[in-house]
């Protein structure tokens, strides 16, 4: 018969042996592009798993800025990112505040296309978005780019938004305007305060979306000096003379950086923006 404290060391044991092994396995191919980055030669086939630190290599980092324009796809990506993160968040919290608090006529309707519009991926309408930023003359900008992105993630921005602010009791709202409070005030005094962690993971989510989008960019940016990350990395190892596989590496730990900055910093509030979201519908 085995103790309940030998159960207990028993569970605690398999736990624990779980939770390392799941931390191995996501962290390993983190490492092994870090590696990558590090190792001699172009390809990552030949990388060693553990080399010795004296036998590292930074010159592909070195390379990313002297023989290819990383720094310009950088500032591109991080522009883009943050003006989209912007817009976004600023659209996705207004309409889904609306639609939780106010009503109005139209209402139900617009909830229902909302969740038909989640269902279709940008990418369908790439075609007609094409032909739109052309009339437009919005192809291979910043701004074309930009408004497709922020128009793209509206419908998702505001669904979640909306499900997190019908948590929030209306008895505030109702305490504030016996106080004298205008629906502007309640806005901005007593819910954006209370709405903090579905604010940031709105805003976290859309700075990843933009950051890591590459089919719509290569659609939309057609010129070198507007590429993104994405757009340029990839021409490091696309066709059968790029192999620079080692150096993209390299370019894809630095635009982790920033990414791992953000999440960390605002972590705690994308968790609970997460699951608070995700309550109400």
């Amino acid at each position: 018969m085995i103790s309940p404290k030998g159960k207990r060391a028993i569970n605690f044991f398999i736990v624990y042996s779980i939770l390392v092994a799941l931390v191995i396995i996501c962290l390993f191919p983190v490492y092994f592009i870090f590696i990558g980055s590090v190792n001699p030669g172009s390809s990552l086939h030949s990388s060693q798993i553990f080399p010795s630190p004296a036998d590292w290599n930074w010159g592909h980092y070195k390379a990313l800025f002297a023989e290819h324009d990383y720094l310009t796809w950088y500032k591109n990506t991080m522009f883009i990112a943050i003006s989209n993160m912007l817009i976004s968040t600023t659209f996705g919290v207004f309409s889904g505040y609306a639609f939780s608090k106010f009503r109005f006529a139209g209402k139900k309707q617009g909830l229902m296309a909302i969740i038909i519009l989640q269902m279709f991926p940008t990418i369908m309408g790439m075609i007609a978005i094409y032909t739109l930023l052309g009339a437009f003359g919005l192809l291979d900008t910043h701004l074309g780019y930009i408004l497709v992105l922020a128009a793209g993630s509206v419908a998702f921005n505001t669904w979640i938004v909306k499900g997190f602010f019908d948590g929030i009791p209306n008895s505030l709202m109702e305490a504030a305007r016996i106080d004298g409070a205008s629906n502007t005030d309640i806005f901005v005094k007593v819910m954006l305060p209370l709405a903090t962690p579905i604010i940031a993971f709105v805003a976290f989510n859309s700075f990843i979306g933009a950051s890591m989008d590459f089919i719509m960019a290569e659609v939309i940016l057609r010129s070198s000096s507007n590429w993104t990350l994405a757009q340029g990395l990839f021409t490091l190892v696309s066709g059968q003379a790029n192999n620079n596989f080692t150096v993209f590496a390299a370019g894809a730990v630095l635009i982790s950086v920033p990414l791992m900055v953000l999440f960390f910093v605002f972590q705690r509030f994308i968790v609970e923006g997460l699951t608070a979201g995700a309550e109400k519908g």
